[in-house]
């Protein structure tokens, strides 16, 4: 995928997480002993730590949670599973997910049974839309 394909492809207003950006900044993060914790359980991370900063765009809010609980440890299928249910908690229903190479229907059957509600995934070459239907929440 070009770099105007992937300028584009956010679609104009919807936000697009590019996740091979993301591994790269999360490969060279260093890490304490509480990210490595959060890392593992991203519960604790969801919960506990301190909001970030409400007078950013909700794009920004969804990067800097995402390099707090996303790992490098786990499969993509669950981290892309744990974007979700934090785009879900910032209140971001619609979303994309620039990924490095397109996705299995089995992957993508493992990330609707990891996120456990009715989602809506559709993918185009690498880019994975998400919608997270409103009786979800």
């Amino acid at each position: 995928m070009s770099e105007n394909e992937r300028a584009s492809a956010g679609y104009s207003d919807r936000i697009c997480f590019n996740y091979i950006d993301f591994l790269s900044a999360s490969c060279k993060k260093r890490w304490r002993f509480v990210d490595a914790i959060y890392g593992v359980l991203p519960i604790f991370g969801m919960v506990t730590r301190n909001p970030v900063d409400k007078q950013r765009g909700s794009s920004e809010r969804l990067k800097e949670l995402a390099l707090q609980i996303i790992s490098t440890q786990v499969s993509d299928e669950i981290n892309i599973a744990r974007l979700i249910t934090l785009a879900e908690q910032q209140h971001i229903t619609q979303f994309d997910i620039l990924l490095p190479y397109p996705l299995s229907s089995e992957q993508l059957a493992v990330i609707q049974q990891e996120y456990r509600k009715p989602l809506n995934l559709v993918q185009h070459k690498e880019l994975l839309s998400i919608l997270i239907p409103v009786a979800a929440h």
